[in-house]
């Protein structure tokens, strides 16, 4: 019988305690996460300055910090932008096998898995944390940091992510 497989679609620009504190529950619900990265076709523009690959190695190092790769089956694709939304969802099934569980807290996210008959297990927002917090307090030199886990802040540090982010501002 094949793992119960949760997938957890997102764009990650760039990846915060929120979104941490969302695959700290998924390994405790799911025997199989799959963690989507929205617009892998986008980068360089000030929603998504990072690409697909460095947000997939951000966030394989935040969760090797936290034991939960290698603890726990955790999986990426990639997922370009789509016209249709119900043509992405359908890609992110495709791409992961059998999905049981979609865990998002965004209603245009939502709404083609539900289309497609797919569980979905709605997040609710942690106040004042996401990643356009992230990214406005970067441009504005404010405190980014306490928004992100230790090992984020460090490759976003290492890929001179606060001159990238006001850059494409």
């Amino acid at each position: 019988m094949p793992k119960f497989t949760c997938v957890f679609p997102g764009r990650f620009q760039p990846f915060h305690t929120g979104h941490m504190l969302v695959v700290q529950g998924m390994v405790k619900m799911c025997g199989r996460i799959v963690i989507a990265i929205g617009s892998a076709d986008k980068s360089g523009n000030s929603e998504n300055p990072f690409t697909a690959e460095e947000r997939r190695d951000m966030i394989q190092r935040a969760l090797q910090a936290k034991d939960i790769i290698p603890g726990f089956d955790v999986e990426f694709i990639m997922v370009p932008d789509m016209e249709s939304d119900v043509d992405w969802a359908n890609h992110i099934i495709e791409k992961s096998g059998e999905v049981h569980q979609v865990w998002t807290g965004n209603p245009a996210t939502k709404a083609p898995f539900v289309a497609l008959g797919v569980e979905v297990k709605d997040i609710k927002e942690v106040p004042g944390m996401s990643a356009t917090e992230v990214r406005k307090r970067m441009k504005e030199d404010g405190d980014w940091k306490k928004l992100v886990p230790d090992e984020i802040a460090a490759t976003l540090s290492a890929l001179d992510g606060v001159a990238r982010v006001k850059k494409t501002s």
